[in-house]
């Protein structure tokens, strides 16, 4: 569960980081091994980047390698997070009078960092070839002509369906499990609940008393139920509409 939900917590923050991690690249392969004021400055700093990137290329290019991201930051950060709390959990982390020790935490950290890194370490290069992919008149560094889908190819959608699964599950467990509670919970001779007085009350009583995991109980069985269901809904209403355009014109 740890590996799942640090996983799944860390693509959900990939999606708003993406952007950011596209202009590092291009910014970080500016003038690589060339002197300073010996070629032509196409990102001048971060703001001018976005906008330069937005303009050229595009909006959608500022989400360019979102595919790899999410599966490197799923890899990496569930196996570094997952593994150390593993290890917490056996208890391999305190002494043997129960206190937390420092340079065994800072060992478990380490070893499970250095696993995630070299797992995810492939995926992170196919991500920076992606990212690093320009229009002639903005590109830097080497230009690999890397294509993960053809265009027009449903793996495309298939794969779009599986981000926005992931998105829609962090975004809708927490009312999935006030949802729940509520419709769960005892209620007086009138009917009225005895445990929630509604919604908001639902949500910050499990945060005050559960903390903010408590909020995401169950998202590994909401993943794989709502996951393939948003998956092949959109999956098949991308296909349905490819058709009704083909079949149309």
């Amino acid at each position: 569960m740890d590996f799942l939900m640090s996983g799944l917590a860390a693509c959900g923050a990939c999606l708003f980081t993406n952007p950011l991690e596209v202009v590092k690249t291009r910014m970080q392969l500016q003038g690589e091994l060339r002197a300073p004021g010996t070629y032509q400055r196409h990102y001048r700093n971060v703001f001018h980047a976005f906008i330069t990137i937005g303009k050229v290329d595009g909006p959608a290019a500022l989400q360019k390698g979102l595919a790899p991201a999410l599966l490197y930051q799923f890899l990496m950060n569930g196996i570094r997070l997952g593994t150390y709390g593993l290890a917490e959990a056996g208890g391999y982390l305190h002494t043997a009078e129960g206190a937390l020790s420092r340079p065994r935490s800072a060992a478990a950290g380490a070893l499970a960092g250095v696993m995630g890194a070299y797992l995810g370490s492939p995926i992170y290069m196919v991500k920076t070839h992606l990212q690093a992919q320009a229009a002639s008149e903005i590109a830097v560094g080497h230009q690999y002509k890397h294509r993960i889908f053809p265009p027009q190819s449903w793996k495309v959608a298939l794969v779009a369906a599986m981000v926005s699964g992931i998105a829609v599950v962090l975004a809708m467990t927490p009312f999935d499990v006030v949802s729940t509670r509520l419709y769960n919970q005892p209620t007086d001779a009138q009917g009225k609940g005895l445990m929630y007085r509604g919604i908001l009350d639902a949500l910050l009583q499990t945060a005050r008393t559960e903390g903010f995991f408590g909020m995401y109980k169950g998202i590994g069985a909401s993943y794989f139920r709502l996951g393939p269901h948003t998956v092949l809904s959109l999956f098949f209403w991308d296909q349905l509409r490819t058709l009704y355009n083909t079949y149309t014109k």
